[in-house]
């Protein structure tokens, strides 16, 4: 009899027949956050991740969407919360459940993708790992996936991290940068640039600078390896934590339930970036332009979205007088506008959100007051 294990190897293999780049590429998409800017909609239990802000499918959705054709569901984890987890095997039902993994406790990428690294080699020695957020919008997905393609081409080689950057559309101080070097090579017709320095969240005129130059990218959270050589590197730089790893790998990984629980909520809350990529050797980068936004608020998915004459994105029912530039979320209710300009107002069973749509990146300071006040099941 051929086992679970041999069958998905099986299909792997012809999945990816005439698609070389792909042959050993395995996709970890993180989709454990809560999205806290899209409170009331965005909740512990129906995170970001899980909402159609745009279109009729969720933005996980859209992610598993986007490798259609360069890797397939057999080779795609997901790293989520014991709040979603079996939402979203019922939502991808494609993808094997035993690879859709609730962690205990949300501990950060590094974590995360350390364990993912031991399960994935333990499957194939020769495995490169894509690392992806779960809850970005790419409106150029052919062109994601060229950039994915010579990513995995570029990092093939044992000992290199490369990182998909964002070409910077405007001096943006929300996301943080990479400058890239002078050209290294050149993988699937893509150029390939050393990555010399990562940089913070900027002051307005340093992102301008960074723009002007032509030299930086946006980091937005998208990484390529060998699974062998991140958990090199963990080895290296991060031994305490790589150890631990390796205590949870020899306990039985994620299968082995019971020391995965108990190790893994005391491992070190950090992200890949401050971990390793900051610190590590052999980085490279592709400057990619494909649509990228991160929806960080309710502002950024109002400008995403279709807007009627008076440029507001609400139901059809809603009946706006002399109202303009307003954001309106409300399944429930007919809401009914007067003279008023540039809000967001979001409605649910048991919370009514209103703010100025220029402040809309502070929702998230009124769930930390929410929590404050222990009111946890608006959480």
């Amino acid at each position: 009899m051929i086992s679970n294990a041999k069958v998905c190897e099986l299909k792997s293999k012809r999945s990816t027949r005439g698609n070389s780049a792909f042959e050993h590429v395995y996709a970890v998409i993180m989709a454990g956050g809560s999205g806290t800017r899209f409170w009331p909609l965005s909740r512990r239990k129906h995170p970001k991740q899980l909402l159609a802000l745009f279109g009729k499918r969720t933005l996980l959705e859209q992610t598993v969407a986007r490798l259609r054709g360069a890797i397939p569901p057999e080779r795609i984890y997901i790293f989520t919360s014991q709040w979603v987890r079996d939402q979203i095997a019922h939502l991808l039902p494609r993808i094997p459940a035993n690879q859709i993994i609730a962690e205990p406790a949300s501990r950060n990428t590094a974590p995360s993708l350390g364990v993912a690294a031991h399960e994935i080699l333990r499957r194939d020695p020769d495995a490169l790992m894509v690392a992806l957020p779960a809850d970005h919008v790419i409106r150029k997905p052919d062109t994601f996936r060229g950039a994915l393609r010579a990513a995995c081409e570029w990092a093939s080689t044992e000992g290199r991290s490369v990182i998909v950057g964002i070409k910077p559309t405007h001096p943006d101080i929300g996301y943080g940068y990479a400058r890239f070097g002078r050209e290294a090579g050149r993988a699937a017709g893509q150029p390939i640039y050393p990555v010399e320095k990562f940089e913070e969240k900027p002051e307005l005129a340093v992102a301008q600078r960074y723009l002007a130059s032509g030299d930086y990218c946006w980091n937005a959270g998208m990484f390529v390896w060998r699974a062998a050589t991140l958990l090199r590197n963990l080895d290296r730089f991060q031994p305490e934590l790589a150890g631990q790893l390796e205590e949870i790998f020899a306990g039985g990984g994620v299968r082995g339930y019971s020391k995965f629980r108990r190790i893994f909520p005391h491992l070190q809350n950090i992200s890949i970036d401050y971990a390793l990529m900051q610190r590590i050797p052999d980085v490279f980068g592709v400057a990619a332009d494909i649509g990228w936004n991160d929806v960080g608020s309710w502002g950024v998915a109002y400008e995403l979205n279709q807007k009627d004459h008076q440029g507001n994105v609400q139901p059809p029912e809603t009946i706006a007088i002399q109202s303009r530039g307003n954001m309106i979320v409300s399944p429930r209710k007919l809401v009914v506008t007067v003279g008023v300009q540039n809000l967001v107002i979001v409605e649910t069973r048991d919370a009514l959100l209103v703010c100025d749509r220029e402040q809309a990146q502070d929702v998230g300071k009124a769930v930390q007051e929410l929590e404050r006040q222990g009111k946890r099941k608006l959480l």
